[in-house]
């Protein structure tokens, strides 16, 4: 059981519930993490949803923004992110050895997979005081400016739920990696 509050979906009222609601439609289940994200703060759940959607609605692959989420999540050791972002990954088409890879911060076989992975972990350990050659080789790897400040929200997506599951200890309802 997590540190902080949690409820049973069926038991939750208002912004909550309709959250709940939506997140069960969109994916058969409501995951502990959101569950007790809306039980505390239904409007951080929100932000965390729409930051989502916005992200799927960018310029980087669904396979990207989870490379990059695996990688923030292994640099940080949450293994609830880790456990929901490696099924995520999987269901995106990324390998099962590419996704290991990308969680332990080796290479996998998909050298952008690798760039995008490596600029987030140099973004997110040196709190973005990045050296130029950082940058440059993201570009380099093709990616655009756009696709750059992408994986930034992307990080900072990842980062909230690794930071809440850690403060929570969330109960991991994904298969464990």
């Amino acid at each position: 059981m997590g540190r902080l509050n949690s409820q049973s979906v069926s038991e939750a009222t208002g912004q909550a519930a309709d959250l709940f609601a939506g997140i069960k439609r969109a994916v058969g289940m409501v995951p502990n993490a959101y569950v007790d994200i809306g039980t505390n703060s239904p409007a951080a759940l929100q932000v965390l949803l729409s930051t989502g959607d916005a992200l799927g609605k960018g310029a980087l692959s669904r396979k990207e923004v989870e490379a990059i989420k695996l990688a923030i999540s292994g640099v940080a050791d949450c293994d609830y992110c880790l456990a929901a972002h490696s099924l995520a990954a999987r269901k995106a088409g990324i390998a099962a050895d590419d996704i290991a890879a990308l969680r332990e911060g080796r290479d996998s076989a998909d050298a952008r997979l690798n760039a995008i992975a490596a600029f987030a972990r140099a973004v997110f350990t040196t709190r973005g005081t990045v050296p130029v050659e950082v940058v440059d080789a993201v570009k380099a790897a093709g990616y655009s400016n756009q696709q750059i400040v992408e994986t930034l929200l992307a990080i900072a997506d990842i980062t909230f739920t690794n930071l809440f599951n850690r403060v929570n200890d969330t109960v991991v309802d994904f298969p464990k990696v």
